[in-house]
């Protein structure tokens, strides 16, 4: 089991506002007009379906009126609790310990999966999870998703990651060189960062959220929506998801017309080159039943990892913090069509040729670093 130490610093933390551009407009709207909803950002890259649906009107055709409320990692999911914001996407595994201790937010479907990595030199000893057995990893802070997604691993190879396992921290661009140097033997990370070490033949992929059982069907990223927002506003919660959904799949469809349309409308600070290849390694293939079962299956490895309480019940964890909406079904999804953009698509290996040409420019991550999901730690 994890330390009360590392348990402590994945609480849920105190409650504050500050650093967020939040309104304070009212969630509710005039009976005649489009309700107004409040959508929570940050400015990464895998945030393109929020993006999307605000350019491409999604939002607007569900009858709401969009206002976006830009945050900070450090106090995100206290400010989406206490109402700054009413509806976001964000990753499962950062929400599941602040919803056992008691935050009022509800996941309505998933966005999109496979942006988490363990890997290791491709030269090295290290070729499979039992290799890892009493190594140095390198994360890019304790709590984060890659520190979560390798404990889970870990664990359910038979390693304790709490004593067999020295966790090194370093910034989330660092983690190539720190590896590099010989600093740590393996690393835990997210995209782009992980695709552009192997693009670069540094690493080869020890874990890979994307493609191993039972992990590749898992989501990363879900909606999320205030508990009491959703209360309230229930069709304007699930009008806001379907939102969401629909320019999930036009991302999925136009991963270069994402990027583009994110960068070009100043959503985040990148370059259309750099956030296509970020966004074409991510699957942003909605569903609802399989995001329900990925709160599940990170609630049980969690669990395992020592990560959740001994007494937490996953089963009434899992039920608790997914809510399903009228509207919002695993057919309605199959049903969408989306626009195909002409040029909005990746040529084949188009995208590997890319990240062989940005490599050249210089062996630091950092510029990349901004752009992950995946980051900072619990608060």
């Amino acid at each position: 089991m994890l330390n009360k130490k590392l348990i402590a610093a994945m609480a849920f933390g105190t409650l504050v506002l500050s650093g967020c551009n939040k309104s304070q407009e009212s969630a509710t709207a005039p009976a005649a007009g489009p309700v107004k909803i409040r959508v929570g950002y940050i400015g990464l890259t895998c945030e393109a379906p929020i993006f999307t649906a605000v350019e491409k009107g999604f939002f607007k055709e569900e009858g709401l009126d969009v206002t976006l409320v830009k945050c900070d990692w450090s106090n995100y999911k206290d400010v989406m609790a206490l109402g700054g914001f009413d509806v976001t996407h964000h990753l499962i595994m950062y929400f599941l310990k602040p919803i056992e201790q008691g935050l009022d937010v509800k996941f309505t479907a998933g966005i999109h999966r496979g942006c988490l990595r363990i890997q290791a030199p491709v030269n090295g000893k290290i070729h499979s999870i039992e290799d890892l057995r009493g190594k140095r990893i390198g994360i890019p802070g304790m709590g984060t998703p890659p520190f979560i997604f390798a404990n889970r691993v870990l664990t359910a190879h038979g390693i304790d990651p709490s004593k067999e396992i020295t966790w090194v921290v370093y910034p989330a661009g660092d983690l190539g060189l720190a590896l590099d140097k010989g600093d740590v033997d393996a690393i835990g990370d997210s995209e782009p960062i992980g695709t552009l070490l192997v693009a670069g033949g540094k690493v080869q992929n020890i874990a890979d959220q994307a493609k191993d059982a039972p992990y590749k069907d898992e989501y990363c990223c879900a909606v999320v929506v205030n508990g009491k927002f959703l209360a309230a506003n229930p069709k304007a919660a699930a009008a806001a998801t379907r939102a969401l959904l629909k320019a999930a799949k036009w991302v999925e469809t136009n991963p270069a017309a994402a990027a583009k349309l994110s960068v070009d409308n100043k959503y985040l600070a990148s370059n259309p080159e750099l956030n296509t290849v970020a966004i074409s390694h991510l699957s942003y293939i909605p569903s609802v039943s399989q995001a329900e079962a990925s709160v599940k299956s990170a609630a049980v490895e969690m669990k395992q990892a020592g990560m959740l309480s001994p007494a937490t019940d996953v089963d009434e964890l899992a039920k608790r913090a997914f809510a399903h909406l009228d509207g919002v079904s695993d057919d309605w999804i199959n049903s969408l069509q989306v626009e195909k953009v002409a040029g909005g698509q990746v040529p084949a290996n188009e995208n590997i040729r890319l990240l062989a040409e940005l490599w050249q420019t210089g062996d630091s991550l950092a510029p990349f670093a901004d752009m992950s999901c995946c980051k900072l730690a619990y608060k």
